[in-house]
């Protein structure tokens, strides 16, 4: 089977799922067009442009499936490139613009919402990573709507969409196919508390590092590997955490993948205070490297961690708990399970998605 595959702005977590996805799924013949993770209001809505002008080769040939991200804008290139239209359409949602927490500094980000929308309307399948991605979407499209001038009757065609889209997560590849194997649990260093996150403010590093430097002054003992993608300009709170949170740094910045991964096989903990996630890939991999995770009670979470890993969502609630966990570690939960997460639980959903066979929608279950 010929599957185009595009992605339009080729994030961390987008490459990954797309690399897994070829690997993992071998007997179809795959072709891959994606653009760089930058300039992204110029990205979402001008990739068609891009690739007609560079790809225009590649486009014109037939595909039985085409698979793309939700960044992609399907219904213009499909417009732009008829046959492509012949294939089964399906667009993948990491995210969707409608649930992304926009900063005082930002523009209202309305084009790369109608992309979204014209793509899942334009698409044979439509999937989300979780369950909350998909409920997140239908019900921003509603709000959306409401704000234009005209009143328009979609209310039926999204309640439609909902109950046919199928939720399929991004898988983790098995510990036992990666550099550096399986996790050296000899190597775990009780109290050191593991953030890699992207350093933007949807992450809400305000929280994180405000309880750090909390417990910090209330003399409670930890360790703090800060990693995860950097970018030229951050939220000042990293530098007042890094000089204020000095005594407990062993990490700070980007690692080298083979550092990285012998970071989180040391943590004991890891945090999120985001206010941004729909499947938090980052944190899912230093759970199944055996770190505790630690998570907000809000997005993506109540669907794929049981209570015991999660807090208020609270920044009072997140330094008590884990002032609790750092000073009575017999109180925690047990590591959690994760293999439910990883490829070999999924493949055969995958390959139902692309043959459309089958019911290929699953959830995420709670560890």
């Amino acid at each position: 089977m010929r599957v185009l595959l595009l992605s339009a702005y080729a994030a961390v977590s987008h490459r990954y799922w797309a690399e897994s996805l070829m690997d993992q799924l071998p007997d179809n013949e795959w072709t891959l067009l994606e653009l760089p993770p930058r300039y992204f209001s110029w990205r979402i809505r001008g990739n068609p442009l891009t690739w007609m002008l560079s790809e225009h080769a590649t486009l014109s040939r037939t595909y039985d499936v085409v698979l793309a991200t939700s960044m992609v804008d399907l219904a213009t290139l499909t417009g732009l490139y008829p046959q492509l239209g012949q294939a089964r359409r399906i667009v993948y949602f990491h995210e969707n613009q409608f649930a992304y927490p926009e900063s005082l500094q930002q523009q209202p980000q309305v084009e790369a919402k109608m992309v979204n929308l014209y793509s899942a309307l334009a698409a044979d399948e439509v999937v989300f990573n979780t369950a909350y991605n998909r409920d997140a979407f239908v019900a921003g499209v509603r709000a959306f709507l409401k704000r234009l001038p005209e009143k328009l009757p979609i209310a039926e065609r999204l309640d439609a969409l909902k109950a046919r889209a199928r939720v399929l997560p991004v898988p983790l590849l098995p510990l036992s196919t990666l550099s550096g194997s399986l996790p050296n649990t000899s190597t775990r260093v009780a109290g050191r508390i593991i953030w890699n996150h992207r350093w933007e403010y949807d992450k809400n590093p305000e929280d994180f590092f405000a309880a750090l430097m909390a417990l910090s002054e209330a003399g409670v003992g930890f360790e703090l590997a800060v990693m995860g993608q950097r970018f030229r300009q951050l939220p000042p709170i990293f530098a007042t955490a890094r000089e204020r949170l000095a005594a407990h740094i062993v990490a700070w910045g980007p690692q080298p993948q083979a550092k990285y991964q012998a970071l989180l096989d040391s943590g004991d903990i890891v945090v999120s205070t985001t206010w941004h996630e729909f499947q938090g890939l980052a944190i899912m991999e230093a759970a199944q490297r055996g770190a505790l995770p630690l998570v907000p009670d809000r997005l993506c979470f109540p669907e794929l961690y049981g209570p015991a890993y999660r807090y208020d969502g609270t920044r009072a609630g997140l330094e008590k708990t884990l002032c609790t966990w750092l000073e009575a570690p017999a109180s925690r939960p047990g590591i959690m399970p994760t293999m439910a997460w990883e490829w070999p639980e999924w493949r055969s959903a995958y390959r139902a998605l692309l043959t459309g066979t089958g019911d290929a929608s699953r959830t995420l279950s709670q560890g």
